[in-house]
């Protein structure tokens, strides 16, 4: 009798079990909408929100990480107008989680690591940068450790204690006309930027780090003639990249910047390019090109698609594991080979006279 009894209250049990699961069920998903809504402003949030139309593509094999672009901050002392990954929140992992991060994007296949932002000399005035640019060389032995930075907070000290960490320095320099950084934003009080750029290209000959130049091409440069200061400087590489609207970013109702007015055509592109062809260290990369070859990895360690013309992020790496969220990235592996992605980037292989 006892055992019916008990019987009867286990099926009771389980029927009540399965109702508050459904309950629970659906309660989430119309919460889904708010948390995500949340995940920008509440520190340390990674998004788990439940993504049904990305399902399919988690079928897809997973393409190999082997360049990552971390903007672990988006905090920035420009106020560039074209800017595509605004500050729209203050959040940085603390040091430890960037570093599990990082060893777990090693693990997968990654061999080069770009540090951006935001600034990413902002963060513990370059102490937070300094100290993952050492961890990715010292500690995970990856070929090539590189910064993007617009130069203006890098101070001679930093060179002193992790320049030889540090692969390749890219600085973000638009013009050399000061009336035109004036206009773009590039610019921080009476500090100037092109003097400053030369100061920085010295201290990398002095410390062998590799020195790169990126240039965003739009209406107020687009005429510009940069062949005599380019070859004086001398790069191992000029980016040179189209002004690219992303939605939410620097375009639409919900952006932080209104880029419009830098737009310009394929065909002022591809007229800037040809007037500085003779330049042998320029890498242009127009708007098709530049969209999905990228593996970009925000604040939060999230892969951000940009297919849509927007940054739908994905899961954490932290939370899900680097073969899960990459499945969502939106990168595209034969673009990114195509455009040139992967190219002698260990300082060690380039035989450069410093």
């Amino acid at each position: 009798m006892q055992l019916v009894l008990l019987a009867r209250l286990l099926s009771v049990g389980r029927a009540v079990l399965a109702a508050l699961r459904g309950r629970l069920g659906a309660l989430c998903w119309s919460l889904a909408p708010l948390s995500l809504s949340l995940s920008l402003s509440l520190p340390g949030w990674r998004d788990s929100a439940p993504r049904p139309q990305r399902e399919q593509e988690g079928d897809e094999a997973a393409p190999t990480p082997t360049s990552v672009n971390y903007h672990f901050t988006r905090q920035c002392n420009y106020k560039c107008g074209f800017c595509f990954h605004t500050a729209k929140t203050s959040f940085v992992l603390p040091l430890e989680e960037a570093k599990r991060g990082l060893a777990m994007l090693k693990e997968g296949g990654m061999e080069k690591i770009n540090f951006s932002g935001g600034e990413p000399f902002l963060q513990d005035r370059g102490e937070f940068v300094g100290k993952l640019v050492q961890f990715c060389k010292q500690e995970l032995e990856l070929p090539s450790v590189s910064i993007v930075s617009n130069g203006s907070l890098i101070r001679k000290q930093w060179f002193e204690k992790y320049g030889e960490y540090l692969d390749i320095l890219a600085i973000s320099c638009d013009s050399f006309n000061e009336d035109v950084n004036v206009l773009i934003g590039r610019r921080q009080g009476k500090k100037n930027h092109v003097e400053n750029l030369h100061k920085l290209r010295q201290w990398c000959r002095e410390y062998a780090v590799a020195f790169k130049i990126n240039s965003v091409i739009n209406r107020f440069n687009v005429e510009e003639d940069m062949n005599e200061q380019i070859k004086a400087l001398n790069p191992v590489r000029w980016k040179v990249f189209q002004c690219l609207l992303i939605e939410g970013e620097n375009s639409g109702e919900d952006a932080l910047r209104e880029a419009e007015k830098f737009v310009i055509s394929d065909e002022d592109f591809d007229r800037f390019l040809d007037r500085h062809k003779d330049v042998s260290c320029l890498v242009p990369e127009s708007n098709q090109k530049m969209r999905d070859s990228y593996l970009i990895l925000d604040e939060y360690m999230r892969f951000l698609n940009c297919r849509n013309g927007r940054k739908e992020p994905s899961k954490s790496i932290l939370d899900v594991g680097v073969e899960a969220a990459i499945k969502f990235s939106g990168f595209d592996e034969k673009m990114f080979l195509k455009r040139g992605g992967k190219y002698v980037w260990s300082k060690a292989d380039m035989k450069l006279d410093w």
